[in-house]
């Protein structure tokens, strides 16, 4: 993860900022030539254990993020191109004519590579847009030269190798470079997924023997019985009532046609608004050697009118893996399957790009997302993934913000998870939003928990917050429910607030900290709540050793991005197009027809119960039943209007579509409430 610790540079989306940020020039031992540093040494190892200097000659796969040509105007036209107010909107330039504006020159680059050159280092992969160069040395050359010290330190439980001291370069080079990467080896992505039984037992297979060749899936879970087909199906009259409503047994996943039906988007299919002629991305780290064959058999199982056709489905996979055991790369296979299933159920005729990182360190899944982008191969990318916090810099994040910025120039929909852990005080002791969701040129999608009834009719929707009380001897305990975990949200300490938001977020949302009008995150909000989940099937490593393909629910906002993902795909398909950076067009829309508000207050009125296997998949070692409260708030919660749960609420079916794209009545749609 990235440090958390904030410095006082804001990014603002309406007078654009470069990020090659010029620090005073500093002084460091063995150097002569005047330096500039480009970042401090990461805030976590002043509180982390040290356990040593890290080995001379211990390999390092690093990055040089290089900086734009005018960013300034990158990030003006891409504004102008996703605003329905601009002249320009709708006008996506090519990937090669950004690169011509933008890149940096082949000079900058020949300039950088040769003095990486002569520091020892070998020259890896270079894209088309020069947003970096990747290159590879040892911990001895790293610290010569960029001017820092790297000691291995203890975070959660884990050793990791990272900078003790500040990071710098030659001034000549401080116009090009704007970050070096892959120095802190603790920066790893994690997915946005939750809702695998949170007890004790185990439910993950042993760490892989191997670094480099991907372990078998996970060990199996199941859901526990009872659960309902639909919400409120089965009453749970045997435990104690505590909430004004009557307790139900969770529902045991909802599937496709139920999430389709709820959100409004089966009178779009009906009349052949499926997502046909889009391309969906979805980008994790590793990847399932199963996902095909589990895709298609989860939806001959769960959706058989619309089957996952080979043609529809394609993967782009990097030569080899790294990090295995510190990313612990089966795990991502869940989120893979999640993801894929997610937006084939909301899209069924859409086509699905699969890219994987090489790991889940930043930079991996980085490249991965810039792949997508430069190459321009997929009009919806969606991820379900992030840090926990935001970065401390501006600098932290160029690389991933230029490619957010080419990819709106470019008429690209970047989507991210909010998060899965509320205002993340629990996480880090303070209240946070997540990067990437917190960038200002990304869609960040929010959760909800989402009762559907037995027609696949849309009951309610909740900001999702869960509470948990266990049975202990016939009552809940602790009663109140304790906060387990819910949707991402909050205000961004680094991101001035954009010029999309102005008007639409309150200011105690935007200007949360006193320190002017930020970003607030999320935009949007879909399921994301476990326990009103979705149901996903994956091939799964049985107690006997056998791997078989088997099925449970699932949720996060990892859930949430794929499933808003998919209903942009139809809407793409509604307007002709791509609709592109979609945050300018959201707000506008924010208090109509097209979003339901979602508004519960600070209330908690409803709540399931839930049966988990204690041994994670079969009733042998015993039950666990706990009460899953729905709503349950923090710092953050959901209000009328605007808010950091939900964003400006969620999809209202084909209103959300039409007005999407454009407002016009399509053939064979009519606007309206979908309720």
């Amino acid at each position: 993860m990235k440090s958390t610790v904030r410095t006082g540079a804001i990014i603002g989306t309406c007078t654009a900022v470069a990020l090659a940020l010029a620090v005073p020039t500093t002084a460091f031992a063995a150097t002569t030539s005047p330096r500039t540093a480009l970042d401090a040494a990461p805030a976590w190892t002043a509180h982390a254990a040290r356990v040593g200097q890290t080995p001379a000659a211990q390999a390092q796969q690093m990055t040089a993020v290089l900086g734009m040509r005018d960013s300034a105007g990158a990030e003006a036209l891409a504004l102008a191109v996703s605003d329905p107010a601009s002249a320009q909107y709708g006008k996506y330039v090519s990937a090669s004519t950004w690169r011509a504006r933008f890149a940096p020159t082949d000079a900058t680059v020949s300039k950088v590579s040769s003095w990486l050159k002569s520091q020892g280092f070998t020259i890896g992969s270079i894209p088309a847009n020069h947003r970096y160069i990747s290159f590879s040395g040892t911990s001895a050359q790293a610290e010569k030269a960029f001017a820092t010290d790297l000691q291995t330190f203890k975070k959660n439980g884990k050793t990791f190798s990272a900078p003790a001291t500040s990071v710098s370069i030659p001034t000549s080079l401080a116009s090009s470079v704007v970050a070096i990467g892959g120095l802190d080896k603790s920066a790893l992505k994690t997915p946005s997924s939750v809702g695998k039984s949170d007890s004790t037992a185990a439910t993950s297979t042993p760490a892989a023997k191997s670094n480099t060749v991907l372990p078998p899936p996970d060990a199996v879970f199941k859901n526990g019985k009872p659960c309902s087909s639909y919400y409120g199906q089965k009453p749970a009259t045997t435990v104690p009532q505590v909430l004004k409503d009557p307790l139900t047994y969770a529902p045991c996943g909802y599937k496709p046609a139920q999430l389709r039906g709820a959100y409004g988007t089966d009178a779009a299919q009906a009349a052949g608004y499926d997502g046909r002629g889009t391309t969906v991305a979805v980008v994790d780290a590793y990847a399932s050697p199963y996902i095909l064959s589990d895709a298609q058999t989860y939806a001959a199982k769960n959706d058989p009118a619309h089957p996952l056709r080979n043609y529809q489905f394609s993967q782009l996979l990097p030569a080899s893996y790294s990090f295995i055991n510190e990313c612990g790369a089966s795990g991502w296979y869940g989120e893979e399957t999640l993801d894929v299933e997610a937006v084939h159920a909301m899209a069924p005729a859409a086509n699905i790009l699969y890219v994987g990182g090489s790991s889940c360190q930043d930079s991996d899944l980085t490249a991965a997302v810039n792949s997508i982008v430069d190459n321009q191969l997929a009009d919806i990318v969606t991820n379900s993934y992030g840090d926990t916090g935001e970065p401390a810099s501006v600098a932290d994040v160029a690389e991933t913000h230029q490619s957010f910025v080419q990819a709106a120039a470019q008429g690209i929909s970047m989507l991210f998870s909010s998060g899965d852990s509320g205002d993340e005080i629990a996480n880090t002791g303070s209240r946070q939003v997540d990067y990437s969701a917190s960038d200002p040129f990304v869609t960040a999608v929010g959760g909800t928990s989402l009762a559907v009834g037995k027609t696949n009719n849309y009951l309610f929707e909740q900001g999702w917050g869960t509470g948990k009380s266990s049975l202990v001897n016939g009552a809940w305990t602790p009663l109140p429910s304790a906060y387990l975990y819910g949707g991402g949200g909050g205000t961004s300490q680094l991101f001035a607030q954009p010029g999309y938001q102005k008007k639409v977020v309150p200011g105690s949302i935007s200007n949360y900290f006193g320190q002017g009008a930020h970003r607030s995150v999320p935009d949007v909000g879909m399921l994301g709540d476990p326990n009103t989940g979705f149901l996903v099937g994956q091939s799964q490593t049985f107690p006997n050793g056998s791997i078989k393909y088997s099925e449970y629910r699932i949720g996060g906002t990892s859930l949430s991005s794929p499933l808003f993902a998919g209903v942009v795909a139809v809407a793409d398909q509604v307007a002709g197009g791509s609709l592109g950076f979609l945050n300018p067009k959201i707000y506008k829309l924010a208090g109509s027809a097209a979003f339901r508000d979602v508004n519960a207050g600070r209330a908690v009125t409803d709540g399931v119960v839930r049966v988990d296997y204690a041994n994670g998949f079969d009733a042998s070692g015993g039950l666990l039943t706990s009460l899953r409260t729905l709503n349950q708030t923090g710092t953050i919660y959901t209000r009328p209007g605007y808010d950091d749960v939900t964003g400006v609420g969620s999809p209202n079916g084909v209103s959300f579509l039409i007005a999407m794209a454009g407002g016009g009545a399509k053939a064979g749609l009519k606007g309206g409430s979908t309720k």
